[in-house]
């Protein structure tokens, strides 16, 4: 055994080779990565998993999950990892056990490092092992040299009548594979869940396609793969961190592919041409888990790998920020005076960031509204990343104590240079490294990426990770998904949250279900706290609505559109100059949510209720693993005529219940939960919400209160 200790990232290197037995342990959370001959054993207190080393290559041998007691042994050995073309054995293995400590942009967890040689091809898989996750992840880099490899499809309608294995195998596409398990049995329903972003264009934001595993192999799109052992509730699931599917480097057309004893993950992101012989090319990450009690586990399942990955202080603060670009002043308004004036109608509010849009620098963006605005050959015009001496005379310094004095918190847009795959990343990063340092600004809008090639991806990584430590880990960024070729919504998550949409009510395509829907959806895969959340300024632009649609804005409170993004990271999109006095009520409301948004936000947030559809009952469910007997709910009535609806919620015991009404139009009540964990909610107008804090009460015996 070698053996080899590190000052920052410590634990054992060995050759798998090595006849007995190396052993790590993070304690007292149960993280191990185990090699025992020729088995590597990867567990937490959740799940196990279990590899053979077969000719140089990890073979999927078991996957248990121990919460259920039930193990899945592979049907045959299969390579976890293939790319077509490549004939060379593995050789010189090396696994490198080591303990990482929690940083703001990722948490304490356990990595298991496996490399191997492949001719001049080197391979190096980093799992990642956290404690109280369902789901062990599995970062992939590639290095060296390897001739094209070929990645190819045959359409199903092209293929003979299968009357043979061998036309069986005709129909078999060939792509890099990340991941692969030979799953035992016939009978496994399937859900792929697709993810769109480029919100300017989209409005649907995931799309689930289910179906069966048959002989056949399926060819699936999307970042996550559900696999249920038919009539058990009992499954594995795949996560591939990555960009949305429509948008992956080197995409081979499909992400996930299915058929008895045979299920892929494939796909990394990477092509032959972008290796290099001295670097390790990053490519995408595969998370495989467990789970039980069918669709209500798998997510919760997932969501145990989403919230273990989020250190303690994480990098995603509470923020309610304002961004004054929702009210299509562009560039046109902001200035000092402007800026000094909105700050003070923020505090009024209890607004807690505000963000500086495209205008406050002395150059012109292909935004703005005056003419020969560009983003081009940025970094060859002196001065375009500074503040406009004009809007701002003194830079930010006025702005900034003003703020302060306010307990604001003043970010800034920035639209990194595209040229030639972010070649002048250093420029960029530098921008906001001063800005850090002569201004005390750490968080920044990140707009205008185009991802279109590895080398844009590796050149903006390298941005983020430069400017993250150069301000002691301090920096937080908003990244924009609205439009171009970006990270969707499971890849570069350790950066900050997103920017999820513009909308605007001077193009009428402002409507508050339409915002509902989106968070609605998305929440159901991921943490909804990672995402920014508008609403608008209902009175704005109301005769560019029809007059007889209830749907529109101003026939909603503003407590009501700003109840909305309470799930999530609420973003006032408007200018604050512009509301009418009345708005500013809804102070009371953004009172009581500060009050309770650090419990509400520790919690797993869940959909609850019915898919928004402007007249339907909805919500949101708050509440940390493992308690059953408390939580928060944030109900809906949208525009219906029912003033009492039933609503599922998850992970409640049977029991009487206090809900204490915390705001909104609701009352407190006391109920009783059955096994169907079904409660009843009244609300008596229609629009109209309520969010509460709920606990289980202990009852009496009936002789006691005689």
């Amino acid at each position: 055994m070698r053996i080899q200790l590190f000052t920052a990232r410590i634990l054992f290197v060995t050759s798998l080779f090595f006849t007995g037995e190396a052993f790590a342990q993070v304690s007292p959370d149960g993280c191990a990565a185990r090699l025992t001959g020729d088995t590597l054993l990867l567990e937490n207190s959740i799940i196990k998993r279990a590899y053979l080393l077969k000719d140089g290559e990890l073979t999927s041998y078991t996957i248990t999950d121990k919460r259920q007691r039930t193990t899945w042994i592979m049907d045959q050995p299969l390579p976890c990892w293939t790319i077509p073309g490549l004939t060379s054995r593995g050789t010189d293995p090396v696994l490198t056990v080591v303990a990482v400590g929690a940083t703001r942009q990722m948490a304490a967890h356990l990595e298991a490092i496996f490399t191997v040689s492949y001719g001049a091809l080197q391979s190096k898989r980093v799992f990642r092992i956290y404690p109280g996750s369902a789901a062990i992840a599995c970062d992939y880099y590639l290095r060296g040299h390897v001739g094209q490899w070929a990645q190819d499809a045959v359409s199903v309608h092209d293929i003979r009548n299968l009357e043979s294995a061998a036309a069986a195998r005709e129909g078999e596409a060939h792509a890099m594979t990340a991941d692969r398990l030979a799953l035992p049995g016939r009978h496994w329903k399937i859900k792929a869940v697709e993810f769109f972003d480029a919100t300017d264009q989209n409005n649907t934001l995931t799309r689930e396609y289910n179906s069966l595993a048959y002989r056949q192999e399926q060819r699936l799109r999307g970042n996550l793969l559900f696999m249920e052992a038919g009539g058990t509730g009992k499954g594995i699931f795949w996560l591939k961190e990555a960009p949305v599917s429509g948008v992956q480097l080197a995409y081979p057309g499909w992400d996930f592919s299915v058929k008895f004893g045979d299920c892929k993950v494939v796909g990394l992101g990477v092509e032959a041409r972008d290796l290099s012989a001295d670097e390790w090319t990053r490519c995408y990450s595969v998370v495989t888990g467990v789970y039980g009690d069918g669709e209500d586990g798998a997510a919760l399942a997932l969501r145990t790998y989403q919230e273990a990955i989020r250190p303690p202080t994480g990098i995603v603060e509470n923020m309610i920020l304002q961004n004054t670009w929702g009210d299509r002043g562009q560039d046109k308004n902001i200035n000092e005076t402007f800026i000094l004036h909105e700050i003070g109608l923020d505090a009024k509010m209890g607004i807690t960031h505000i963000q500086l849009d495209d205008g406050w620098q002395t150059g012109k963006s292909a935004n703005s509204a005056y003419p020969g605005g560009s983003f081009k050959d940025i970094w060859r015009r002196p001065g375009y990343w500074l503040p406009d001496p004009v809007k701002f005379p003194d830079g930010f310094s006025r702005i900034m104590a003003a703020a302060r004095s306010k307990n604001i918190v003043i970010s800034t847009w920035f639209n990194p240079s595209v040229d030639s795959g972010f070649k002048y990343w250093e420029q960029d990063a530098a921008v906001l490294v001063e800005q850090y340092k002569k201004y005390g600004i750490r968080q920044w809008k990140i707009d205008g990426v185009q991802i279109a090639d590895k080398k844009a991806e590796i050149n903006f990584r390298k941005m983020l990770d430069t400017v993250v430590a150069r301000t002691n880990g301090e920096g937080l960024f908003n990244l924009d998904v609205t439009a171009g070729r970006r990270f969707g919504y499971h890849y570069f998550y350790e950066y900050g949250n997103l920017f999820l949409e513009n909308r605007y009510t001077d193009w009428a395509n402002y409507y508050p279900y339409f915002t509902l829907r989106n968070l609605w959806m998305l929440s159901k895969y991921m943490p909804p706290q990672r995402l920014q959340i508008e609403f608008l300024d209902k009175w704005r632009n109301a005769d560019k609505y029809p007059a007889a649609d209830s749907l529109s804005p101003s026939f909603y409170s503003f407590d009501y559109l700003f109840a909305i993004t309470m799930a999530a990271q609420p973003l006032a999109w408007m200018e604050m100059r512009n509301l009418p006095p009345e708005a500013f009520s809804t102070a009371s409301l953004i009172g009581v949510y500060k009050k309770y948004w650090k419990e509400w936000h520790q919690g797993m947030i869940f959909p609850v209720g019915q898919e928004p559809s402007g007249s339907s009952w909805t919500g949101f469910q708050s509440f940390k693993p493992g308690n059953r007997t408390e939580g928060y709910v944030l109900v809906f009535r949208e525009d219906n005529e029912h003033a009492m609806h039933t609503v599922k919620l998850m992970e409640l015991e049977e029991g009487t219940y206090v809900f204490e009404q915390l705001a909104g139009n609701g009352r407190s009540f006391t109920g009783q939960v059955g096994q169907d964990k079904a409660v009843g909610f009244t609300l008596l107008h229609q629009r109209s919400f309520s969010f509460y804090r709920y606990r289980k009460i202990r009852q009496m015996p009936s002789h006691s209160r005689n």
